[in-house]
């Protein structure tokens, strides 16, 4: 991660680090966004001065304020994937009872910006609106990873390898060959790797151009997702594929017929 240097930058990464809702004492903000407390506290003091930032006055916790949710709406009719995609999250999570996800990249991080939780007693519900990871690090984050131009892959690698240290079974040569076997499939599939026993299937949903504007996963136990694995890359694609078409203003393209699916055994040998 590249050390901010101006306080516009510092207050930057602040604001984002406050997109995430684990983050909201101060040292945690301060951690997420590498800045130290003291000028975390400072600048964080003037964005609530301007609105743009919220502390309450009981438990100190810092959260967004009235002015960023005005941007952020202003944003969102500009720009704006979850109302195209939620009746697809309602559908997955409803048809396999478990979360279905859409996320989003944001620099060489990915956004979970919708959720919508199934009904499955075991619920992989790691994820929470506003969470953030390394691209790559969670199956929709792999989408993403996976649907870049080589030269901003690799350069997205570089970017976030200081953050990969918390995720112990990943490193960029292993997320080099994750991304490898997505593109060969066409979908991502991720296996505990960030929770134990949990993962996740993913399939990014690429602008007119091939550039991934977000990615609709589902999460769930492993056994859930290696059990029916085409049958919710199927789901996928299917919708992927009406998302992309609704987007672009243009008819649906044929669905694309997902590969066979993968065995316990070849996932671990992957």
């Amino acid at each position: 991660m590249t050390t901010p240097s101006t306080s516009l930058q510092k207050a930057c990464r602040l604001l984002r680090a406050l997109s995430d809702t684990r983050h909201t004492r101060l040292t945690d903000v301060a951690a997420a966004a590498g800045v130290d407390k003291a000028s975390a506290l400072r600048l964080l003091e003037t964005l609530v001065a301007e609105g743009l930032v919220e502390r309450d006055p009981d438990t100190k916790a810092f959260s967004p304020g009235p002015e960023w949710l005005t941007l952020q709406s202003a944003a969102q009719r500009r720009f704006d994937l979850r109302p195209v995609v939620r009746p697809a999250l309602i559908r997955l999570a409803n048809a396999f009872e478990d979360s279905a996800i859409l996320s989003v990249p944001s620099g060489w991080e990915s956004v979970c910006i919708e959720l919508r939780l199934g009904t499955f007693p075991i619920r992989a519900n790691y994820l929470d609106i506003g969470s953030r990871r390394p691209l790559g690090v969670g199956a929709g984050s792999l989408a993403l990873l996976a649907a870049l131009p080589d030269n901003e892959l690799e350069t997205v690698l570089g970017c976030i390898a200081p953050s990969l240290r918390r995720y112990p079974r990943l490193n960029a040569d292993v997320l080099r060959r994750h991304v490898e076997a997505t593109r060969e499939r066409g979908y991502a599939v991720l296996l505990d790797v960030v929770v134990e026993r949990m993962g996740g299937i993913a399939i990014a949903l690429p602008d007119a151009n091939g550039y991934p504007l977000g990615a609709i996963s589902m999460a769930a136990l492993n056994e859930r997702i290696l059990e029916r694995e085409a049958t919710i890359a199927r789901a996928l694609h299917r919708e992927a594929d009406a998302i992309c078409a609704t987007w672009r203003g243009r008819a649906p393209v044929p669905t694309r017929t997902a590969p066979a699916p993968r065995t316990a055994a070849t996932d671990k040998a992957a």
